[in-house]
């Protein structure tokens, strides 16, 4: 089923892709072609499977198969749509029944009413000179986000500005933004969820009041940065009539896949964006990425058949734009499956301020801009730039491509993982043993009810549980926690190993017992010291699980995929 065709099937498809008149859409009169699907019935958290590698953008969620059939994609579109916003960022509220819209004196007016309430969204329209009608980008925050103006201006295309704040703050306080007046039961959903509603909601206006603003409506682009990248990113994924995406520099929660940042350094994780801008379950994957049914190269997919223009800057660690090349190596998958591979793009490009277009990424933006705003079709948008030419991308999303994944998998020839039960290590002070049945071996540690050191760990060294161990080879380690901590006021301690400095461990909230990663570093072979300190009250331990297989343990340790394990628990 997912072997390799032969080569002269391969032939025939890509000819039929040259000469064929019924390419893919490029753009839709609907927010959301696939509402009339039946929405899946998703797992709970605890009974999601791990899937390390990148998920399938094909496969059903269900189980039941998968389908790269472009007939098929309004359905399993919205099978996507569906995960991310139960998952991630709160379901989008629907265009609501009562909305009037006017145009005057170069303002959009929208005001949106719902539970007799109502909202009113205002955008400055910059439009070129003549009668139109003009395509349009509307920018986040500016009416051309933060790409140079002159590049829409040069071309005649309306600028609209996107005022954000006027639905909810960049750091929303639940149940008091303005979009919580019309919808009071949604004080959970994120920012990203409320921002792509506000742009929906203007595209709703410029269709109320077509016949004062001449805006092309088939010919619409969105764009931002940084944070506002991720917005437009979830604006464009989440909207049909938006033609052109635009996402700049969008990083961890925009192009880069959670689960490819958890294995880079100091970058944008699940675990580190900020809570206001996604739901607060979503956290609960901050340390289990590979529980998610999704990931961002999914999100980019949401876009398709659309066109979609990824920008990135390496030079700033943060943005983890090594995980946003290889997720848009995996989403690029989508739109070359269904032959329109020129649609999306990807310049990764380094040495400017953040946020700031250089000269040497210009020329794609201006390219997409005339394809997919001007509609110029002998333009060149097939842009794949990036620095990363050692990165292995493929072994992220191969197995859905060919039906054989290469993902590195822990094997008794290259893994080595040291298991620790930590009762074995209770310190004299500051903890207290205890006892579950889900625990291994039934027993956990915790620290004493009241007993806190969040600035500093304890000096007292019988406060800490030292253990002693040995690995075997010069290499870079992992040091996992078996850990129950449900909320977060009780999800850290402190950690380090020999006479280095302790560092925090922090947000490690689970959903009952589960393995968390506490630190990462390189060891020489030989003999070292781990140790653990308090730092929460409440913040159960059970296990210690030391390993160079870089997304650990599952389940009780021992029993899953990793096979060689050296056990040490004297």
């Amino acid at each position: 089923m997912f072997g390799q065709k032969p080569w002269f099937v391969l032939v025939v498809i890509g000819l039929a892709t040259i000469i064929r008149a019924d390419q893919p859409p490029l753009v839709y009169d609907v927010e959301h072609s696939g509402s009339h699907f039946p929405l899946p019935v998703l797992p709970s958290f605890a009974d999601l499977p791990v899937v390390r590698p990148l998920p399938d953008p094909f496969a059903w969620s269900d189980g039941s198969g998968r389908s790269t059939n472009f007939a098929d994609w309004s359905k399993r579109r919205t099978e996507i749509k569906h995960e991310i916003e139960h998952y991630g960022i709160g379901q989008k509220p629907h265009r609501p029944a009562k909305l009037t819209a006017r145009y005057a004196d170069g303002v959009l007016f929208v005001n949106v009413t719902e539970n007799g309430q109502t909202l009113e969204l205002t955008a400055k329209v910059d439009l070129p000179p003549g009668d139109g009608p003009f395509p349009a980008v509307i920018g986040i925050g500016r009416s051309t986000g933060s790409l140079p103006s002159d590049i829409f201006a040069d071309r005649k295309v309306a600028r609209i500005a996107f005022n954000f704040s006027q639905v909810m703050a960049h750091t929303q306080k639940r149940g008091q933004e303005p979009i919580n007046q019309l919808y009071p039961e949604l004080t959970h959903i994120g920012a990203y969820s409320a921002w792509s509603w506000g742009i929906s909601r203007l595209i709703d206006g410029l269709e109320l009041v077509q016949n004062e603003l001449p805006i092309d409506r088939k010919h619409l682009a969105v764009t931002g940065c940084s944070f506002a990248g991720k917005m437009a990113l979830f604006a464009g994924a989440l909207d049909e009539r938006i033609a052109l995406t635009i996402a700049q520099e969008s990083g961890g929660g925009g192009a880069a896949a959670w689960r490819v940042s958890e294995t880079l350094g100091n970058v944008e994780t699940l675990g580190n964006t900020s809570s206001a801008w996604f739901l607060e379950d979503m956290f609960r994957f901050a340390n289990r990425v590979e529980k998610l049914p999704y990931d961002h190269h999914e999100l980019m997919a949401l876009v398709a058949p659309r066109a979609l223009l990824i920008l990135g800057n390496p030079d700033y660690e943060w943005l983890a734009d090594e995980s946003g090349y290889v997720s848009t190596r995996a989403a690029h998958e989508v739109w070359k499956t269904f032959g329109i591979g020129d649609r999306f793009g990807f310049s990764i490009v380094g040495q400017h301020r953040h946020c700031q277009l250089p000269d040497n990424q210009r020329t794609e933006v201006e390219a997409f801009v005339d394809k997919f705003l001007l509609g110029k079709s002998d333009v060149d948008t097939s842009v794949t730039k990036h620095p990363f030419p050692d990165t292995q991308f493929e072994s992220w999303y191969d197995g859905w491509l060919t039906g054989t994944s290469t993902f590195p998998e822990p094997d008794s020839a290259n893994t080595v993982s040291l298991f620790f039960e930590l009762e074995d290590y209770c310190p004299k002070a500051n903890w207290i043993a205890g006892e579950d049945n889900a625990a291994s071996q039934q027993k956990f540690l915790e620290p004493q009810p009241g007993v806190n050191n969040t600035t500093a760990a304890a000096t007292d060294q019988d406060a800490w549980i030292t253990i002693p161990i040995s690995v075997p080879k010069e290499t870079k380690y992992y040091v996992f926690a078996r850990v129950n901590c449900p909320t977060a006021d009780d999800d850290s301690f402190w950690v380090r190993f020999d006479d280095a400095n302790f560092n925090a461990a922090n947000g490690l909230r689970t959903v009952g017992w589960d393995w968390v990663n506490l630190t990462s570093t390189p060891l020489s072979a030989g003999s070292h010291q781990l140790q653990i300190g308090n730092r929460e009250d409440g913040a159960k331990i059970d296990k210690i699980c030391v390993t160079t297989y870089v997304y650990g343990p599952t389940g009780m340790g021992e029993d899953d995929a990793i096979s060689n394990t050296a056990k040490k628990s004297e």
